[in-house]
């Protein structure tokens, strides 16, 4: 999907009106039809297929469909199992740029991820109890960058337990193979399948502690989608399956060197070293000449983070970006208000920019996770910081920082909460 954007000064973006808060609308059978007619042009070629295997379980809903999320074709993939179902659709803010009318007659309900939003728990109990309609939440709230699941927000048994609904869970394989995030979305010839069950029924949630579902839900949305790749024996035969892998695999283990790894074709070569990997048909990685270090991309993405996550502890992570610097303060546009400078270290972020009337900070414990993406509305790699006033997208012109700050942040709020507990109990 695409949005709009507008050049505005800072001083014009602070002036500029705020959106109405407004509750969600519960989608007509003529909105939910015509999703499901658009649908169809992607499903067809993917010869999408899905088995029920217990939904029966959950009654006759409302429900809370939560879902992995791998790829655009996720919405299209409930419109198919559950229509003529009405379903609300937790979605990002930057989704209703320029088509707030839209998104709201789809039934979407905005937040902002990663950021605690107390408006939303409240709108999605409107839904389910006042609209009697089902809602479709991603709970990893981003795409998967190397085919695992992405940390889940704590508590979420709390929510449950909030809602008192039925939940009910998807669970997709192939479609991250088919359009992964590293690879600009293009679609490979991969078929996509799906599984949808009752996790938890009403009864259940009750009996369980909120930790108790924590844990269900994280073995739910447990996942390796590289691995299920070879363990089946889906070859993957384009040509340029390794194009932008770098934006993953941004570090050599040959010879450590950073930002110099280049996805070209079907191999990811180290500029540094020259080092060559080539990335096979059944999705693993193999060195050219040498020693392969590590052939499961998640292996290698691993070390990555194990290698951040030591950089933090010895006080020695540090990145420094020059970014050209994106806007939201309302659903009319992503505002372009110039240029600045990203730092990140052990203190968590700091935006400055826009000749210096920018001055923005976030500290470790803010988020668990980043808000990232690659080529982000076809811009360019992206990481986001700010509050529900005004998120900041930052595009930084230094090469594969995109991962590693994701990685960093990750990392210094579990540091940060390993810090903050032992304080709290005394």
């Amino acid at each position: 999907m695409k949005t709009v954007f507008a050049e505005k000064s800072y001083d014009e973006l602070m002036a500029l009106p705020k959106d109405t808060p407004r509750k969600p609308k519960k989608p007509s059978i003529f909105f939910r039809t015509l999703v499901r007619i658009l649908a169809t042009k992607d499903l067809i070629p993917a010869k999408f297929t899905y088995e029920d295997t217990g939904l029966s379980r959950a009654g006759k809903g409302p429900y809370l469909i939560l879902m992995n999320h791998s790829c655009f074709l996720d919405l299209e993939i409930v419109s198919k199992i559950f229509y003529p179902l009405p379903y609300g659709i937790v979605t990002t803010t930057d989704g209703f740029v320029g088509k707030n009318w839209l998104m709201r007659q789809l039934g979407c309900i905005p937040t902002q991820k990663f950021i605690s939003d107390l408006s939303l728990i409240r709108n999605m109990d409107y839904m389910l109890k006042k609209k009697n309609t089902s809602v479709l939440m991603y709970p990893e709230a981003c795409y998967s960058f190397d085919g695992c699941s992405t940390p889940l927000p704590r508590k979420m048994g709390a929510l449950l337990k909030l809602l008192k609904v039925p939940v009910v869970h998807v669970h997709t394989d192939g479609a991250f193979l088919r359009t992964p995030l590293y690879n600009g979305l293009r679609n490979r010839r991969v078929k996509v399948s799906a599984r949808v069950q009752c996790l938890l029924t009403v009864e259940e949630i009750e009996k369980h502690t909120v930790e108790e579902l924590d844990e269900i839900l994280d073995r739910a949305f447990s996942f390796d989608h590289f691995k299920w790749q070879r363990e089946n024996g889906i070859r993957i035969t384009e040509k340029d399956r390794a194009v932008g892998l770098e934006r993953l695999l941004y570090k050599c283990p040959h010879c450590k060197a950073e930002g110099k790894t280049r996805g070209v074709g079907e191999k990811l070569v180290c500029d540094a070293c020259g080092k060559a990997y080539m990335l096979t048909e059944l999705g693993e990685m193999c060195a050219e000449d040498g020693v392969t270090e590590y052939s499961h991309i998640p292996d290698w993405y691993a070390w990555e983070r194990a290698c951040v996550k030591e950089e933090l502890e010895n006080g020695t992570y540090l990145l420094d970006t020059d970014v050209r610097i994106g806007a939201q303060v309302n659903s009319r546009a992503i505002y372009m208000v110039g240029t600045g400078h990203l730092h990140h270290d052990g203190d968590g972020f700091l935006l400055t920019g826009c000749d210096g009337k920018l001055s923005y900070r976030q500290k470790p414990l803010f988020s668990y996770t980043l808000n990232s993406d690659y080529y982000w509305y076809q811009i360019g790699d992206m990481v986001s910081v700010g509050t529900r006033d005004c998120l900041y997208y930052c595009f930084p012109e230094k090469e594969g920082v995109v991962t590693k700050m994701r990685l960093a942040t990750e990392e210094l709020f579990k540091i940060s909460m390993r810090e903050v507990r032992p304080r709290a109990i005394k």
